[in-house]
């Protein structure tokens, strides 16, 4: 089981409740609007940030199926992947999230979702694209 991210350690009571709470909230707004992006988005980072992977790897998958040509939603998508260890697929949402236009490379570098993923043989394949990528701009 991965470990919590960063983020979500640093939580102490006051602010877990209140996140559960908007947590309760936002999963209302969504069963009575399914494909409301921002409430989804909301709601996949907030499960995350609670530790709740699996639940935020759903929210993701849905949204990418909403929004196929939207970079972030595939790098949120690869981070929940490697969240909950599924490097193979979150290197493969990660390469449509760089073909898609995701430029923010310090972010990618740093992200604590994606610490394990950069730990992964499979990883040398983004490092080399991302190479690519900066040469291209340069």
């Amino acid at each position: 089981m991965p470990k919590p991210s960063n983020e979500q350690k640093k939580l102490n009571a006051t602010e877990q409740r209140n996140l559960d709470v908007e947590i309760s909230f936002i999963e209302g707004v969504v069963r009575r609007a399914p494909e409301d992006i921002e409430a989804l988005q909301i709601l996949g980072d907030d499960y995350t940030r609670r530790g709740r992977f699996e639940e935020g790897l759903g929210v993701d998958e849905t949204l990418a199926k909403l929004r196929p040509d939207d970079s972030l939603v595939h790098f949120n998508l690869a981070c929940s992947l490697a969240l909950t260890g599924q490097f193979e697929r979150a290197i493969h949402s990660l390469n449509q999230a760089l073909d898609l236009g995701y430029r923010d490379f310090k972010w990618l570098a740093k992200d604590p979702d994606l610490e394990t993923l950069r730990k992964h043989p499979l990883y040398k394949q983004i490092r080399a694209k991302l190479r690519s990528l900066r040469d291209e701009t340069r």
